[in-house]
């Protein structure tokens, strides 16, 4: 397939500027990857969707406050995000200024008498390598000087509510720079609604990086190469999704970041407990393993996200849906509405494939 084959027209007007109301008043496409039937509900609906013994594995990611603006020793003014905190002093960082540092020089961050020294150690490819001197730690800086990440397609600077927001109320491990935004629609009252019907749930770490928003540039697909993101699934999650298995249940994915990573682990053979890098690209034809179902948000055209649901439920069920999307007005992208997709089922390859 080629890149072409995942572009749809998308008014702007419905790409989502703001968070709804509140997290459940989003609406939830159905998608049925077997049948191919679409119903539209409401996200708080959903546990009327899912049966008692299924399981939700949630990604409980922190999204840090990953976007800092500092001045070279020179005068110079530039733009920082975040890709990965690696230690309490270093992070790897994308950097916009009009001359790159170079390695040796030093930046700084806040004002006197609370500002920051950070030294520019290396490149390593696109990103730059900042060590913050004298004791101070990456996540305080973040914490006092640092802006919430908004994606690119959120045409305004973040405002105090995104704090909170662009936040899953499950959050606990700190390191992602974009939301799982499928997480998004939860709240307390529906999560417990969930588990009152029945509906077991579990989760793992997955640390989203700005590479999320990186565009697939060639045509041809295989040319693509896929960012590396971290990822953790503890023992206690593989446990609850075998025995979700042998009870006959659905294991439900609550975001893209969860399939990715279960599907990795997967490929190496049985699902075991651990920790490590994906860089997984998923395209129809893949053979999904884990996954029965998935929750999830609209994603850009011609995205690898894009690519992953197709592969998941079917290119041509996808892109009726995201039609029918469009004419009924549902509001796109982060803040935007979600999809409960259900897909070809662990241990078979996905629709396109199999015709």
């Amino acid at each position: 397939m080629r890149l072409s084959d995942f572009d749809y027209p998308l008014p702007p007007e419905l790409i989502a500027q703001t968070p709804p109301p509140t997290r459940t008043a989003s609406r939830l496409l159905c998608l049925d990857g077997v049948t191919g039937a679409i119903d539209d509900r409401m996200f708080v609906d959903l546990p009327a969707l899912l049966a008692p013994g299924d399981l939700l594995v949630l990604n409980d990611t922190r999204v840090i406050k990953a976007r800092l603006f500092g001045t070279k020793a020179t005068g110079g003014r530039f733009e920082v995000l975040v890709e990965r905190v690696l230690d309490e002093a270093t992070a790897l960082v994308h950097l916009r200024a009009s001359h790159s540092p170079k390695p040796g020089s030093t930046l700084l961050f806040g004002q006197s008498p609370a500002q920051v020294e950070a030294t520019m150690v290396e490149r390593r490819g696109a990103l730059f390598l900042l060590r913050f001197e004298h004791g101070v730690r990456v996540f305080d800086v973040l914490d006092a000087h640092g802006e919430v990440p908004l994606p690119p397609y959120i045409e305004r600077k973040p405002e105090l509510e995104d704090e909170t927001r662009y936040q899953t109320v499950f959050a606990r491990a700190p390191g992602a720079v974009a939301a799982s935004t499928a997480g998004l629609h939860f709240d307390q009252p529906l999560l417990d609604a969930l588990q009152a019907r029945g509906v077991q749930r579990t989760f793992l770490t997955l640390h989203i990086g700005a590479g999320t928003f990186q565009p697939v540039r060639d045509d041809d697909l295989s040319k693509h190469v896929m960012h590396h993101e971290w990822w953790s699934l503890p023992q206690s999650s593989v446990e609850a999704i075998v025995r979700t298995r042998a009870a006959g249940g659905r294991v439900v994915a609550v975001g893209t970041t969860v399939v990715r990573t279960l599907e990795a682990v997967a490929r190496q053979g049985e699902l075991q407990a651990g920790s490590g890098e994906t860089d997984l690209f998923i395209t129809p034809g893949f053979g999904f393993r884990v996954v029965d179902r998935m929750i999830t948000n609209f994603h850009l055209p011609k995205s690898t996200l894009l690519m992953l649901v197709s592969a998941f439920t079917g290119t041509d069920n996808i892109r009726r849906a995201y039609r029918h999307a469009v004419e009924q007005r549902y509001r796109f992208f982060s803040y935007g509405d979600a999809m409960l997709l259900t897909g070809a089922g662990p241990g078979r390859t996905s629709p396109d494939h199999a015709t």
